[in-house]
């Protein structure tokens, strides 16, 4: 199996999956107008975070990344009207072209966005009215995830998901000497989870038109 082959299957189910969405291709195109590879969850990650929100009946969400506002669209359509999703994007340039995609995509009203340092922003949700929060989605800086996690942790409630994307790191997450931070804040964490009673998670690879990855699901539990 090749990249091409991933690729070509992503493609395929994309093509059977629905109606083309402007507001999502919008999102999904941000990358460009930065000069950035596309680092958006992929077309079929975006349905599987709207169904796990949907499953779990979420009536606030909180997302820390949001890029160009693709997965941001995707989560935020899975809320009743009077749901919440709060989501924290550090680069201004981001946010502001998220802020244009997700008015396109008519769920403003559902959706505010923190600019600035994620670190700085989370303690001051501990006493938003949208906590604690009934998903997590973690989209953002790898090396800084466990401590991403832990205010997750704070910010929910048993019974409560929290979902890390980019735990694969195209494999380098299995390499023990890996020099890079991302991969070593993704070790970091994932080591802590494994002895962590607060939560029953899993951690799954994923090949598609992003390449090989992957995302650990978490339940919170106490």
């Amino acid at each position: 199996m090749t990249e091409e082959r991933w690729k070509a299957v992503d493609d395929y189910f994309e093509s059977v999956a629905g109606e083309p969405d402007p507001a999502l291709d919008a999102a999904a195109g941000a990358n460009v107008g930065f000069d950035l590879p596309d680092i958006a969850v992929s077309p079929a990650q975006g349905r599987f975070l709207n169904l796990l929100a949907r499953v779990r009946g979420a009536r606030n969400i909180l997302e820390i990344g949001t890029f160009g506002g693709y997965s941001t669209i995707w989560l935020a359509r899975a809320l009743p009207a009077d749901g919440t999703l709060v989501t924290i994007e550090y680069e201004k340039s981001f946010a502001e072209a998220a802020a244009a995609n997700i008015a396109r995509a008519g769920v403003a009203d559902r959706v505010r966005q923190e600019v600035g340092r994620a670190l700085d922003i989370l303690p001051g949700l501990t006493a938003d009215p949208a906590a604690p929060f009934d998903l997590v989605f973690v989209d953002a800086n790898k090396p800084d995830i466990p401590e991403y996690f832990e205010w997750a942790l704070k910010l929910t409630r048993p019974g409560s998901v929290i979902v890390v994307d980019n735990v694969v790191q195209g494999g380098a997450v299995a390499d023990p000497d890996h020099p890079d931070r991302g991969v070593r804040g993704v070790r970091r964490f994932l080591e802590g989870l494994a002895h962590d009673t607060r939560v029953d998670a899993t951690s799954l690879q994923t090949v598609g038109v992003k390449g090989h990855d992957g995302f650990t699901l978490a339940l919170v539990t106490g």
